[in-house]
């Protein structure tokens, strides 16, 4: 029992005072702090009274409790609990203040009062007590911590051991390697006799010849087969083991052939249209005194594969859109204006400062080169070859952005996924180094797979009744990149997979034999992350799918789409039209420039209108047929910025109950009612003898309803909740807010990175 004793005015005090009353001061329940770890997760150091900065203008709501950090993540836990939204999406293997190491870009330690910062990497020293830490994330958070309070040489530990953890040497420190050894063991009593293959994943991997058997059947490939000359990654250490390729070559060709590709990469097969033209995609061929041979042999297998054997078409992705060295500038000056710097007092100038980053130029780019492709199969039925030099980027943005306009099956969830799966995971896009994981090279790290989902986003965007899938969805899926639990995003190749998972097995007793999907997951089981009720927020309620309901003339009916429909929707104008990219008959396509004009709706009607002109032109004057070919606008005011992904975590840009998710609430209620209607409709209680029948009152059970916001009923209030916002669901709470109370914008922190490197102190510049 102590007195509380007047502060003095010199002197300000960042603790939360106590609760007293006039006769005794009531001394606060001691809480202890643990965090909540995971299996094999351990903590590697800790802090006390670290203060987390909610707000630079004010410190009222800021939080008071210790910082971890684990081998796996940086661990905030507040001393008291947090008034929080009411819903919002809830990870069951992070907690509302965790940050994964893999999910920060940078660590930066301020002394305010001696005006230093560093920015921290693996193995550094600190010379210098740290006041605050402020942790970049690669989802974007800006994350500060305040060590006022805390002693400083455990404030200074554990700001190292956040950059030694973050920093791994090897692939297999990172802790998905060591979780999924311990939970394979731990879950070995779920796993009896009989129980469903692969977990019951219904995502296809495309690690077996009966995956891409099904997808030749799905598409009527039927002069395609599977080859496994690559097997044991014989032929190319990038390529899947399974590869389809034309019946008409066979296997010793291909390997004779296979030495002037690069990295041994034959080409590949992507998918096949009805009509018979394939998609198909390929590396460079390293010996130029053999590409005009090897092309000629390419084009004349894949010719025989084609019903009427049509022409090839090649398009060269390396001259007609940009590097990764591009889209990762752009991406960084997006980052900077939409995360660092402050609003602008003129919307004008913010959006000119956007369009000047060149981020939605390069979508628009990636989108037009791919709906252009999607003429040449659909509108001249002819093959379309996708060239790339390493085929391993630029590939599977395209060959993916053609397949999602051409197919709808691929806008389904199921069908998005194993469409990942094929042309990303197993075509051996570098994931590893793409996201740059072990923090080693900076120069070979580059969004591509954020640029697709921007893309994709998009063409929701304009199509909203197209995808079975949500934004909310594709964001998820981008913070999974982050989140190195799951093997789909570790790797850098099917090979580099296979021979980590053989080692991993054999340090961890996992039996020989044993699936890999089993023991390493990839991401597309949900429920390791998330409950069924939040996994409900990946459905689209305006999506017209195969048993989409929708009410028509007053009747609940199911859309169901025939073969026949699609074939007929995707069979366009006859094959003697010429493209857009102006092919000539010698097939090679059009200049760069050709990227400045845009898909548009009004194409006039001229004496020399090309056909493939015409065929938008056609296509854009007939209703879109949600099942059917989609081809996105791409006019630069048809294309927005992807406000859920890139502002989600700014607090001066969540709007209270505003942004999209107010219509998606009130649709999901709408479904959520017709789909309990159709319940009851079917459990109706049959006429008896002189009676008259009377509907079952009973509805589907709450955990298999598909919607996430449940149908009203008369006694809800009938404005919006209050924890619905422009960020939902998401919540920006604790992200910093780009105003800075110091006066200097945080914009600096990243403009200087580079400099920071390699100088430890700033004393001109101040926070």
């Amino acid at each position: 029992m102590f007195s509380v004793k007047p502060m003095k005015a010199t002197f300000k005090c960042y603790l939360p005072p106590l609760q007293t009353d006039s006769k005794k001061t009531i001394e606060p329940p001691i809480k202890k702090l643990e965090p909540k770890l995971l299996q094999g997760e351990i903590v590697v150091n800790e802090v006390n009274f670290v203060r987390k900065c909610i707000s630079v203008e004010s410190s009222q709501d800021d939080l008071w409790g210790k910082l971890i950090c684990t081998n796996f993540k940086v661990s905030f836990i507040p001393s008291e609990a947090h008034s929080k939204q009411k819903s919002h999406l809830s990870h069951l293997l992070l907690g509302e203040h965790d940050i994964p190491l893999t999910c920060l870009e940078q660590v930066v330690t301020v002394n305010d009062t001696k005006g230093k910062k560093k920015v921290l990497g693996s193995n550094q020293k600190l010379k210098f007590n740290p006041t605050e830490l402020i942790l970049y994330c690669k989802d974007l958070r800006i994350i500060r911590f305040c060590f006022h309070e805390a002693g400083p040489e455990g404030a200074k530990k554990v700001c190292l051991a956040i950059a030694h953890y973050s920093h791994p040497a090897d692939l297999p420190l990172l802790f998905g390697f060591e979780y999924q050894g311990r939970r394979y063991h731990e879950s070995k009593g779920e796993r009896v006799n009989g129980a469903t293959p692969r977990g019951g994943l219904r995502t296809p991997i495309f690690d077996r010849p009966s995956d891409w058997d099904r997808e030749i059947k799905r598409t009527g490939a039927m002069e395609w087969r599977v080859c496994s000359i690559n097997e044991g990654y014989a032929i190319s250490p990038s390529l899947p083991e399974h590869i389809v390729v034309p019946v008409s070559l066979a296997d010793q060709d291909l390997k004779k052939h296979s030495i002037y590709f690069m990295n041994q990469r034959i080409p590949l097969w992507c998918w096949n249209h009805p009509n018979g033209s394939a998609l198909v995609r390929m590396a460079g061929i390293g010996d130029p005194l053999q590409q005009k041979r090897i092309d000629q042999k390419v084009f004349s297998a894949i010719t025989k594969s084609h019903p009427q054997r049509s022409e090839v078409i090649k398009s060269d992705l390396d001259k007609f859109l940009p590097n990764i060295q591009d889209i990762q500038s752009a991406f960084i000056k997006v980052r900077q204006i939409c995360v660092i710097d402050p609003f602008e007092e003129s919307e004008e100038r913010w959006l000119s400062s956007i369009e000047n980053t060149r981020w939605l130029e390069y979508v628009r780019a990636f989108l037009k080169h791919s709906a252009e492709m999607v003429y040449v199969l659909d509108g001249k039925n002819t093959s379309v070859i996708l060239q790339e030099e390493e085929d391993r980027d630029l590939n599977c943005v395209v060959s993916c952005l053609v397949q999602l306009m051409l197919d709808p099956h691929y806008r389904s969830l199921i069908g998005f996924q194993s469409l990942v799966q094929k042309e990303w995971v197993m075509a051996g896009h570098r994931f590893l180094d793409r996201c740059n994981h072990l923090k080693k090279n900076d120069k070979d790290e580059s969004p591509l797979f954020m640029l697709f989902l921007d893309c994709v986003w998009q063409m929701m965007n304009q199509y909203p009744a197209a995808f079975e899938f949500t934004e909310a969805y594709l964001t998820v899926l981008s913070d999974s990149m982050w989140i190195p639990l799951f093997s789909t995003f570790l790797f850098n190749s099917p090979n580099q997979r296979a021979h980590h998972l053989m080692d991993f097995a054999k340090n961890k007793a996992i039996p020989q034999g044993e699936d890999q999907v089993v023991y390493f997951p990839p991401v597309w089981d949900w429920s390791q992350q998330f409950s069924a009720k939040d996994q409900t927020l990946f459905n689209n309620p305006t999506y017209v799918g195969k048993a989409a309901a929708c009410v028509q003339n007053g009747e609940v009916k199911t859309f169901r789409r025939s073969k026949k429909a699609y074939s007929s929707t995707l069979r366009g104008p006859p094959a003697s039209l010429r493209n857009g990219l102006k092919v000539g008959e010698d097939s090679s396509l059009a200049r760069r420039g050709s990227l400045v004009s845009e898909l548009k709706p009004d194409f006039s009607l001229v004496r020399d209108e090309s056909p493939s002109e015409r065929f938008f032109r056609d296509w854009f004057s007939r209703p879109a047929d949600q099942q059917g070919l989609l081809i996105p606008l791409l006019m630069p005011s048809h294309l927005a910025l992807w406000k859920l992904f890139f502002l989600r975590w700014v607090p001066e840009a969540c709007i209270s109950k505003g942004g999209p998710i107010t219509a998606y609430h009130k649709l999901s209620q709408l479904v959520d009612e017709i789909e309990v209607l159709q319940s009851q409709l079917r459990q109706y209680k049959g006429p008896s003898a002189g009676s008259t029948p009377l509907p079952s009152s009973s509805g589907p059970h709450s955990s298999q309803r598909r919607m996430y916001f449940k149908a009203s009923s008369p006694h809800d209030p009938p404005s919006l909740p209050d924890f619905l916002t422009s960020s939902f669901p998401f919540t920006p709470m604790g992200n910093l807010c780009r105003r800075s109370g110091y006066g200097t914008p945080i914009s600096k922190f990243l403009n200087g990175a580079r400099i920071w490197l390699s100088t430890e102190t700033l004393a001109n510049d101040t926070l």
